[in-house]
């Protein structure tokens, strides 16, 4: 496991994620959602989310997570790509975000998101990391029939 920049005793871990963490990503991705997004139409049931993650996202995904003895954020990214980034509200604020959001960087020259256009707390975390909108839509396109956008983040040249 590696330390995320905190410093020596504190518990707070950036770990890849296991298999065994698919039901505790689910319950924290539709916690996250309900309070952040409460805009979105509810989809799937909580058992859904559990065998999309469990089945699908982890294989599919490099997925990490702050854990803390117990896990209040995690990314999930494959190349170009950041699919997911979900920090539990009440550790909001402390870098959580940042951390997960970097190691995701570290692995990608560049990355590329959806986020719904009226998530503004998103899109200003985003941008404040040197993301850039790249296009707008609609919604139609998506699940939710919600408005997106998708942003762009680059490495710059050394």
């Amino acid at each position: 496991m590696a330390r995320a920049g905190r410093s020596e005793g504190d518990e707070e871990v950036l770990r890849e994620a296991r298999h065994q963490d698919a039901p505790l990503i689910a319950r924290l991705h539709r916690a996250v959602v309900r309070e952040c997004l409460p805009f979105l139409p509810e989809l799937h049931t909580a058992e859904e989310d559990q065998r999309f993650f469990a089945d699908h996202f982890l294989s599919d995904h490099e997925v990490w997570v702050w854990d803390e003895g117990g896990i209040c954020g995690y990314c999930g990214f494959r190349p170009d790509w950041l699919s997911h980034l979900y920090v539990d509200p009440s550790a909001h604020g402390r870098g959580i975000g940042s951390s997960l959001l970097n190691k995701a960087k570290l692995s990608n020259d560049t990355l590329n998101l959806w986020v719904f256009q009226k998530n503004r707390a998103a899109i200003a975390f985003y941008e404040r990391h040197g993301f850039c909108l790249a296009e707008q839509t609609d919604g139609e396109r998506n699940d939710e029939k919600e408005p997106d956008a998708r942003y762009v983040w680059r490495r710059m040249a050394k």
